[in-house]
């Protein structure tokens, strides 16, 4: 079995993340909790990208449609649409335009359950209700009812794969292998190892 230690997340900054120079800020977060970055890369995702990201999970648009149905209703609004497929593809079509419009930081983060300690240091998908000491939570005002009045994505700063086995089919779509690097660092003794020795001389 796999030590936990060698899990690994990926993580995408994206447009309204780098426009506000929040990448510093961002990547400090996940250090300080001690993952590593094993990749590490700027580009401009092209609309197919972005496509092919969000269908790698065939259920998605579904999924995703019944949670905008969902929260429609808990407002005590009319869906667009009570096909979940429909507003799935309404979503796809935001977050096509969204990825698109300039640079996103794409990263691979690695350490014990790397996906889950991303996730919580991140905060939840809805910036509005993320909780105070996230990443979302502290530097986002958007909410879904923001986005759906103005007809477009909600901006959250960042995607970060949302299970173990997400993220082992969104690494290879964003990073070859020779991209994600083998290393050791020190701290790594303190977090893994289980005697802690080699600390005095």
């Amino acid at each position: 079995m796999t030590h936990l230690k060698h899990e690994k997340t990926l993580v995408l900054i994206k447009p309204d993340g780098v426009q506000r120079s929040l990448i510093g800020e961002i990547i400090n977060r996940y250090e300080r909790a001690g993952l590593k970055l094993v990749g590490l890369k700027i580009l401009v995702p092209t609309s197919d990208m972005v496509d092919r990201h969000y269908s790698l999970d065939p259920s998605w648009k579904q999924s995703v449609g019944e949670k905008a149905i969902a929260s429609y209703e808990k407002r005590g609004m009319e869906p667009p649409s009570r096909d979940p497929i429909k507003l799935g593809d309404r979503v796809l079509d935001g977050l096509k335009k969204y990825l698109v419009c300039g640079p996103v930081i794409a990263m691979v983060w690695q350490g014990a359950h790397a996906v889950e300690v991303v996730r919580k240091i991140t905060g939840g998908t809805e910036p509005r209700t993320s909780d105070v000491g996230t990443i979302r939570g502290d530097f986002v005002l958007d909410s879904y009812q923001m986005a759906d009045t103005d007809g477009r994505a909600v901006r959250n700063l960042i995607h970060a794969s949302g299970s173990v086995q997400e993220a082992t089919q969104e690494i290879p779509l964003w990073f070859n292998e020779n991209e994600i690097l083998s290393y050791r660092l020190v701290q790594e003794q303190i977090l893994y190892d289980v005697n802690i020795d080699g600390i005095l001389e």
